[in-house]
């Protein structure tokens, strides 16, 4: 079992992003290793942090890494879209800020047993919580359609030779299930071809399943949207994401919310009483310095958006 490491990504982007207040409420709902959580944490007098993860293992980890910090902080077990959920509960109608730092964590990838590495042979598992069972990457992998797998590679892994490599290992697992990281990643190796290799063959691919496994982009639109909305005047909202997909829904979803009226043009009053929710604090995500890149290369594609509630 690996240490519990995690460097926080762009950490003093997402805190001054942030702007907390002593006596504000903040949620993390993605508390990873608990870096930016102890930041927030130690900023806080009065205030309180619920810090939610999905990963039992990450919960633990974090509550040993804050100490004394974690008098402050309230700790939630679910996926980070039913926060407002949890809110409602706790009665907290309103909060001073929200991060979601949507990455997976180093500890998850450094951990082999968990399956998310292609660097490392282990069961091809890649589940944040595998209290709860559900399908791991394996069952994708082994029963999924080659047609599935195709369109799984093609649009959360914009992987170019999706149909080959689907092909492949569709034949490859009717002589024997594909049940570790180190038989996929030897597969998509092969499959690939020599003169195209830029950077890790298996990487895309890794990802298209880690998402798929994991719900990755299911209902985050809708998600980020509601914990906008949970926001009070002034509160703040910090998204980390790690890949195309991701900062697009994100993207779209602040600019909807940023506009006004969106009405066709040729009406000459508004009739749809859409009005503007949010304020961009910045227009291009902002990413990680040289300085930050040279202690974290795993922070190469970070891209960080802050909104402000209106």
């Amino acid at each position: 079992m690996s240490e519990f490491v995690h460097i926080p990504v762009l950490y003093k982007e997402v805190l001054e992003g942030l702007n907390v207040k002593p006596e504000g409420v903040y949620v993390d709902g993605t508390l990873g290793g608990g870096g930016h959580a102890k930041g927030i944490a130690e900023r806080l007098t009065t205030g309180r942090l619920i810090a939610n993860d999905l990963d039992p293992e990450a919960i633990a980890a974090a509550k040993e890494k804050l100490g004394a910090l974690a008098q402050k902080v309230i700790f939630v077990h679910d996926d980070y879209k039913n926060i407002t959920k949890h809110l409602d509960e706790f009665g907290i109608d309103k909060v001073d800020g929200i991060l979601l730092d949507l990455g997976v964590s180093s500890y998850q990838i450094d951990t082999a047993e968990r399956g998310f590495s292609y660097m490392k042979d282990a069961p091809l598992d890649m589940r944040m919580d595998r209290e709860n069972g559900g399908l791991c990457a394996a069952d994708i992998v082994n029963h999924y359609s080659a047609a599935e797998l195709t369109k799984l590679f093609e649009e959360y892994g914009e992987e170019k030779f999706a149909k080959k490599i689907a092909s492949d290992i569709v034949r490859a697992r009717v002589k024997k299930p594909i049940q570790t990281t180190g038989e996929l990643s030897e597969l998509i190796c092969a499959t690939y071809p020599v003169g195209f290799k830029f950077g890790h063959p298996a990487k895309r691919v890794f990802q298209a399943l880690r998402i798929e496994t994991n719900g990755e982009l299911e209902g985050l639109y809708k998600a980020i949207e509601g914990m906008t909305r949970r926001l009070k005047p002034g509160g703040r909202m910090c998204v980390i994401t790690f890949h195309s997909l991701e900062d697009r829904i994100v993207k779209t979803c602040f600019k909807q919310l940023e506009i006004d009226c969106v009405c066709d043009k040729n009406v000459p009053v508004c009739v749809c009483g859409k009005v503007s929710e949010i304020k961009l604090i910045n227009k291009k995500p902002i990413e990680a310095s040289e300085e930050e890149l040279k202690l974290n290369k795993r922070a190469e594609s970070a891209k960080l958006r802050i909104i402000e509630k209106k």
